[in-house]
């Protein structure tokens, strides 16, 4: 199952990812996406190794953005790829048929090349404007993503979509009756470790996606 809240790491002053990881793994999150775009491979290794071990005493998903290779050597659980990063065919031959393999979409077309790609699930963003990703596709906002979820409805298009980019707790509500399956977060989540409330925060978005229907029910 492919978790309704996908916690994505992040620099964050006085912290590390693997600290970052450790901590939202401990107030409750079940996915990890460890995301460093900018540093040099030795340390994405080193921090990958890290959070492998953590994530494997929570029982948590470890999927790495980017480095497929890495991804393999580690044994996380799978990659999420950028648009400009290896296509999922290139990945899915290295890392094989039983990791999860999922892909960053902007458009309702990016998402038909994914899903054709074999891209397990689709992280439709950015929602609106963040500070995490230095190139910023177009924003799509909760117009478009209702505009390309109601798409997918009428073309019976089905995929798991996780909306992702600058995504508010008060946005989780609308954008789970348009439809999505989830969101992957980082700042919310980040913060939220850094104020100590990140406990109250799950179970908050838990409570939303609960009340009337199941996360594993693909709404495709």
């Amino acid at each position: 199952m492919i978790s309704k809240l996908q916690y994505v790491t992040q620099d964050c002053p006085g912290w590390s990812h693997s600290q970052l990881a450790h901590a939202a793994c401990s107030a409750g999150v079940d996915w990890v996406q460890l995301r460093m775009k900018e540093e040099k491979e030795s340390d994405v290794i080193t921090t990958a190794k890290q959070i492998r071990n953590i994530c494997n005493l929570f029982e948590t998903t470890f999927i790495l953005n980017d480095f497929v290779e890495i991804a393999k050597a580690v044994d996380s659980d799978g990659v999420h790829l950028g648009t400009n990063d290896m296509s999922i065919q290139d990945a899915r031959s290295v890392l094989g048929s039983n990791k999860i393999i999922g892909g960053t979409a902007n458009t309702l077309y990016q998402i038909e090349k994914l899903i054709a790609s074999g891209a397990d699930y689709i992280g439709l963003g950015p929602f609106r404007h963040t500070l995490t990703k230095k190139k910023l596709d177009p924003i799509i906002g909760m117009k478009g993503v209702e505009s390309i979820l109601f798409e997918m409805r009428q073309r019976n298009i089905s995929v798991p979509i996780f909306v992702i980019g600058g995504v508010q707790l008060a946005d989780i509500q609308a954008l789970k009756a348009l439809g999505a399956n989830g969101v992957a977060v980082s700042g919310l989540i980040t913060k939220a470790i850094v104020n100590e409330t990140t406990s109250k925060l799950i179970r908050k978005v838990n409570k939303i996606y609960d009340s009337n229907s199941s996360i594993k029910e693909n709404k495709f």
